[in-house]
């Protein structure tokens, strides 16, 4: 983001381009990571997308819903990685059309919770009717903003999130808003889009475009810190898929970039990663 852009600005593009890619799923169409019926790096969502290709087993969409997968528009699978547990309460920031709220509700069981919270009303919808088409009943999609989650202090086992935390503009409020509502000893277990090390400030913002859109991902470093700010202990961040500058050579070609000349700048430096840290139990 430049600097003329404020919170509000951002806020409103990300709320635009989610609300119509929820549209857009509830039609039938498939959407990129751009909220548009193309994929934002020319390929297919679902099928070669080096970004949200690939996240999800089989086993794990075979009982959900078409257009939650489709709808699906994250980078990772933190439902994978995270440590979820028979009657834990689960809480996706960012849920989107719910593919991680409805698999983390397996997890936890009946006996168990998950919440979806999301500012998008198309996506609410979509996430609403998903669940009902999956019968899943231990769940419950919140309207509300990642930086000011309306759930109470000490609520929520585990944390996570699909690539979502990157969009906001205000990440240290969302970490502060996490620490908050998870219980003591409790999980925070993200995917999103990290920087490794420095990169020149008008590639690294095409590179983010491609990526995510409107993407303001964290260097390594600085999430870490932010999250240690916050108050998490025992931090860390495993990557779990590395962006090639080849994978974006066409839209950095579009975009008037020489993606073998910005090659040795960035590549390898974007990162889909899973981001660890715990609560303190005390």
């Amino acid at each position: 983001m430049n600097g003329t852009e404020t919170k509000t600005d951002i806020k409103a593009v990300v709320r635009e381009r989610y609300g119509q890619a929820a549209t857009e799923v509830a039609r039938g169409d498939e959407v990129g990571c751009c909220g548009e019926t193309v994929s934002c790096c020319g390929s297919d969502v679902l099928t070669e997308n080096p970004i949200t290709s690939n996240l999800y087993s089989v086993d794990e969409t075979a009982a959900l819903p078409d257009a939650a997968v489709l709808a699906s528009l994250g980078c990772g699978n933190p439902t994978a990685l995270a440590e979820l547990l028979p009657g834990q309460t689960v809480l996706d920031l960012g849920s989107g059309g719910g593919i991680d709220v409805l698999l983390s509700a397996r997890r936890v069981g009946r006996e168990g919770m998950a919440y979806g919270l999301d500012m998008t009303d198309e996506m609410l919808e979509l996430a609403r009717e998903n669940q009902r088409k999956a019968g899943v009943e231990n769940v419950e999609f919140l309207k509300g903003e990642i930086e000011e989650i309306p759930l109470p202090d000490d609520s929520v086992d585990v944390i996570i999130s699909n690539c979502v935390i990157n969009l906001s503009a205000d990440k240290p409020r969302v970490l502060a808003e996490a620490f908050r509502v998870l219980r003591p000893g409790g999980l925070f277990a993200v995917s999103d889009i990290v920087v490794r090390g420095a990169v020149p400030e008008a590639i690294r913002r095409s590179v983010e475009l491609w990526v995510g859109c409107v993407a303001g991902a964290l260097e390594e470093e600085e999430y870490l810190g932010l999250l240690r700010d916050a108050g998490f202990a025992d931090v860390e961040i495993e990557p779990t898929r590395i962006y090639r500058v080849a994978d974006a050579g066409e839209f950095l070609a579009e975009a008037g970039l020489d993606p073998d000349a910005i090659a040795p700048l960035v590549d390898e430096k974007f990162m889909a990663a899973f981001v660890r840290a715990r609560k303190p139990a005390t």
